[in-house]
């Protein structure tokens, strides 16, 4: 299948821990020739102890997520490439709410929503947000096979309550088109049939609002 231009300059692709973005990110990139944008999250030095100790150490994990987040997507914007035209990231800066919604208690969220809530003004909105959604069976093993020693303890509970954070905050989308492939046990990384479905429907216009497909093998 050839590549046609993509309808979106800026595409991000969302999802839970494991479902794959990064690695879409990097397929869409290699052929559409677009920038790539990737979340810096194995430089998060408390990533291990919040694993290990959610409660004690929640807020300083998500505010130095946020906080990377935020220096991140400032760099990337003060030097944006005039000559390329696409870009593709794995992360949105609203995804640094929806953890900490779930991970900190009531007044420990209070505070980091304000914080949010000014840094987040710098920001544009996606052209595209692409959520990929596997179920937690298929996300544990994905993230048992990658084998990240500090992600080893999550369980399907904690991933079931980053999901429902997520489609939360997806349903109330109207300004910009949220594409949702619910894509089950795809390999788009060693399958390239199952990738160039995913890219054919990305290739798609989208009015604003919330589109579900659900694919499978």
């Amino acid at each position: 299948m050839s590549t046609k231009e993509l309808l979106y300059q800026f595409v991000c692709i969302e999802g839970n821990i494991g479902s794959g973005k990064t690695s879409l990110v990097e397929k869409l990139s290699t052929d559409y020739g677009g920038r790539i944008l990737l979340e810096e999250f194995e430089d998060n030095p408390f990533l291990p102890l919040f694993y290990n100790d959610p409660e004690r150490y929640a807020f300083t994990v998500e505010l130095f997520f946020m906080t990377e987040r935020y220096k991140q997507m400032q760099n990337h914007m003060s030097n944006q490439d005039l000559f390329n035209r696409y870009l593709f990231t794995d992360f949105s800066f609203i995804k640094t709410l929806l953890f900490a919604r779930k991970n900190l208690q009531k007044e420990e969220y209070k505070l980091f929503q304000m914080l949010f809530s000014v840094l987040n003004k710098s920001f544009p909105t996606p052209d595209l947000m692409v959520f990929l959604h596997r179920d937690t069976e298929h996300l544990i093993n994905n993230i048992r096979e990658r084998n990240r020693s500090y992600e080893l303890s999550i369980t399907q509970e904690y991933l079931k309550t980053i999901q429902d954070s997520y489609f939360e905050y997806l349903r109330n989308i109207t300004s910009f088109p949220v594409l949702i492939l619910d894509i089950k046990d795809l390999d788009f990384v060693s399958n390239a049939t199952h990738y160039e479905t995913i890219k054919f429907l990305i290739s798609k216009q989208y009015n604003p609002g919330v589109h579900r497909i659900s694919l499978s093998v």
